[in-house]
């Protein structure tokens, strides 16, 4: 084989090394299969359905090549390789129907369109060679009423109510379920309130829904304060309450000061009431008097104990109430002063008529009364001392009564009295001498009593 050389061949592995023109392929036949990878250009030509690779001095045969597995064919992607002896086939992979032919990239043509007729549902597909489902819900062709919701399937449609509605199949039409009369008193724990297709829960004034959206919770408006003092919440609501000297005004919210002293609530205080906020004091005349440790009564200052008087050395200091009076106790000519508030007569010289009927003792008196004593009143008592069987009295007011206030009455036999007539309405100083005549064992014996009267105001 001049010129050409064809090589060897392998005996197990079927490799052989072809040189033709200096220009080669490669056969491979392994257990994994046979390969031929192409190096060069090569003649060839069918030798008894089998492959020759042929030069001028002759062929070299080789077995079969599956062209399918080694995937040298040229089957597009619409067709399947399938292996002849000494060659291949690509077969479509879809058949198709009748009135339809297959073209080189396996697509099925036309000749003639057969119609495709569906059953109620369903409908031909866009290539018109199937029937399919047709959605009655999403194109609006279904036939369910106001409140239903459409469930499509396959070939029909299904009608169905929301949630809270119940289906009336005489009306065909889905009614609202008033799930408060249904389960009254199960739902909510005040007030149950239906809605279309649902309810809600509501809680009376005084309370918040909770959080369950069932049950209804306190709520506590004393956190906004809305009264003006004090607040105490209670279930549902709350109450306003004032402090000691308020009241509650018909609004409910506010506290208004009570005036104690105006609104007649007993005897306050014994001089004078003095309204504050909230409360009250009493209070004193400016002179003569302070508050009690009970702070409400005026108690007399006894300006002649605590010497805040301004009476002279020679006078006495008398305390009234609210004030005090300064007296001078001076004796008559002929008398001697045997004590503060006593004189008594000197010996009288014989045939000295004016000294004898003279009164034997002159004694003073200090008498104090308010202006409410009710009269007539008994003031003062007088009579001998010691008394004895047979004595008699005389008495009379001698000097002060020319108003006629006062009066005297006899008791009993050594015994008088003297007596306040008529109301005295304002302060007043009286200075009446009362006197007193004892008849004893057939002799009269004079005797004066000079009385100091004072009337002080009942309303300090």
């Amino acid at each position: 084989m001049t010129g050409n050389v064809l090589g060897k061949l392998c005996s197990t592995m079927w490799e052989c090394d072809i040189i033709l023109s200096d220009k080669s392929i490669f056969l491979i036949t392994t257990a994994e299969g046979t390969r031929v990878t192409p190096a060069g250009q090569l003649r060839h030509r069918w030798c008894s359905m089998v492959w020759a690779a042929c030069s001028d001095d002759g062929c070299l045969i080789f077995p079969d090549i599956d062209e399918c597995v080694l995937g040298i064919h040229n089957c597009g992607g619409s067709f399947v390789c399938e292996n002849k002896p000494g060659s291949f086939r690509c077969r479509p992979k879809v058949k198709c129907i009748t009135g339809f032919t297959q073209d080189s990239h396996g697509n099925c043509i036309g000749k003639t369109r057969i119609p495709i007729t569906c059953s109620r549902g369903y409908h031909a597909n866009a290539q018109g060679d199937a029937c399919v489902d047709v959605d009655e819900c999403l194109v609006g062709s279904h036939r369910c009423g106001a409140g239903q919701i459409c469930h499509n399937l396959p070939g029909s449609y299904r009608c169905e109510c929301q949630t809270g509605y119940q289906y009336d199949a005489m009306h065909k039409v889905c009614n609202d379920v008033n799930e408060c009369w249904r389960f009254s008193g199960r739902l909510c724990s005040q007030t149950c309130v239906n809605t279309p297709g649902s309810y809600h829960c509501s809680c009376t004034s005084g309370f918040s829904l909770g959080p369950d959206g069932k049950n209804c919770d306190d709520i506590n408006e004393c956190e906004k304060k809305p009264c003006s003092q004090e607040c105490a919440n209670i279930f549902g609501s709350y109450q306003c309450y004032c402090r000691q000297g308020y009241y509650l005004k018909e609004d409910g919210h506010t506290c208004e000061d009570i005036d104690e002293c105006s609104q007649n609530m007993g005897n306050l205080c014994s001089f004078q009431c003095v309204n504050v906020i909230g409360s009250y004091q009493c209070a004193c005349p400016p002179d003569g008097y302070v508050m009690a440790a009970n702070g409400r009564t005026c108690k007399d200052v006894d300006e002649c104990a605590t010497g805040s008087h301004n009476c002279s050395i020679g006078q006495s200091c008398y305390n009234l109430q609210g004030g005090f009076r300064c007296l001078s106790f001076d004796c008559p000519h002929n008398y001697n002063k045997v004590t503060d508030t006593r004189c008594e007569r000197v010996n009288c010289p014989p045939n000295a008529l004016e000294c004898l009927s003279s009164p034997l003792r002159i004694t003073y008196y200090q008498l104090s009364y308010q202006t409410n004593i009710i009269v007539p009143a008994q003031i003062f008592r007088i009579g001998p001392s010691p008394a004895y069987s047979g004595d008699h009295i005389v008495l009379r007011i001698t000097k002060g009564n020319n108003e006629g206030f006062f009066s005297t009455r006899k008791l009993n036999s050594h015994t008088g009295a003297v007596y306040l007539n008529r109301q005295v309405r304002e302060p007043r100083d009286f200075v009446i001498d009362v006197e007193m005549r004892l008849l004893r064992q057939g002799t009269f014996t004079s005797f004066l009593a000079r009385i100091y009267v004072f009337i002080t105001s009942s309303h300090m």
